[in-house]
C-alpha cells in the first residue's frame, strides 16, 4: 500500500521540478524529460511492481501541465515501462546499461510520438529540423540526467522496499 502511496507525491514533485527548473535547461531547442527517466529507473528496479501505475499517473500529470495530448504521453511512458521490463527480465543484468538503453530508445520514441501527433493536429513541423534541433538534444539531456536520477531512485526503491507492508 505504501509503495502505491509514495507514487503521487514523488511524481508530483518530479512534475514540479521538471516544469519549474528542468524546463529552463535547454540544448538548442531540446528539453529534458525527467519523468521519462524516473519511470525508466523505477521500472528497472527488480523490486518495483508498481511501475505501470506510475507510468499512467506520471503521464496524466505531465499531460496536465504540458500541451501534449494525454494519450500520447501515457502511451509513451507505458512504452518506456514495457521496454524497461523487457530489458530487466530478458537481456541485461547491468542496470545502468539498461537505463541508458531505455532512456535513449524511450526518448526517441516519445519525441517521435509528439512530432507525429503535432503534425496530425495541424501544427506541421519540418522533420529534419525537428530531429536535429529538438529530438537529438532532448535525448542527450535525458542521458545526462539518467545517472543522477538512477542513484536517487535506487536509494528510494531500497528505502520503500525495506518498509513492512501492512494491509
Amino acid at each position: 500500500m505504501f509503495r502505491n502511496l509514495i507514487a503521487f507525491p514523488l511524481l508530483a514533485l518530479v512534475v514540479i521540478v521538471q516544469s519549474a527548473v528542468i524546463s529552463n535547461i535547454t540544448l538548442l531547442s531540446g528539453y529534458a524529460d525527467i519523468m521519462l527517466v524516473v519511470l525508466a529507473a523505477w521500472s528497472l528496479k527488480s523490486e518495483a511492481h508498481t511501475a505501470w501505475l506510475w507510468a499512467i499517473l506520471g503521464g496524466g500529470m505531465v499531460a496536465f501541465v504540458s500541451g501534449i495530448p494525454w494519450p500520447i504521453v501515457i502511451v509513451g511512458y507505458l512504452f518506456v515501462v514495457y521496454l524497461s521490463n523487457l530489458l530487466r527480465n530478458r537481456i541485461w543484468q547491468a542496470p545502468l546499461l539498461a537505463l541508458i538503453s531505455v532512456t535513449f530508445l524511450g526518448s526517441l520514441v516519445m519525441n517521435l510520438f509528439v512530432l507525429v501527433s503535432l503534425n496530425l493536429l495541424g501544427r506541421p513541423l519540418p522533420f529534419g529540423e525537428s530531429i536535429g534541433l529538438v529530438i537529438l538534444p532532448s535525448i542527450l539531456l535525458n542521458l545526462l540526467f539518467a545517472v543522477p536520477v538512477y542513484v536517487i531512485i535506487r536509494d528510494l526503491a531500497k528505502w520503500v522496499n525495506q518498509l513492512p507492508e501492512k494491509e
